[in-house]
């Protein structure tokens, strides 16, 4: 699969497809309707990680996925929360300090479709 956002990862284990929805710099709720799109013809057991810097979507994609009969396989986060413990506001333009600052945090969260918990 190859559209904007999306993108098509490595095989995983056993024949388990990967794909990659990057949603970063967008705000609530796109990054849940970038990654109902990638879903949509996907087969059961595909791994799908969505990579956002709205804190919204830590909370919106786990809930997505329970209410489409999917499952929250992982999440990590990297950039300012993990280094400082505090969420911070994406800048404006999302795209970090341009001096040299620290990127904004982004959360990796992944889902594998039709695998409900």
């Amino acid at each position: 699969m190859s559209t904007d956002g999306a993108g098509s990862g490595a095989e995983i284990g056993a024949g388990v497809d990967a794909v990659v929805v990057d949603a970063r710099g967008l705000r609530c709720p796109l990054p849940v309707i970038r990654l109902a799109a990638a879903a949509r013809d996907l087969p059961a057991g595909t791994l799908v990680t969505v990579l956002s810097t709205d804190p919204a979507a830590r909370l919106d994609v786990p809930a997505w996925a329970r209410m489409r009969g999917h499952a929250t396989v992982g999440e990590t986060t990297t950039g300012t929360e993990a280094e400082t413990g505090a969420v911070e506001e994406p800048d404006d333009d999302r795209s970090g300090d341009e001096d040299g600052g620290t990127a904004p945090t982004t959360w990796s969260i992944t889902v594998r479709l039709g695998a409900a918990s």
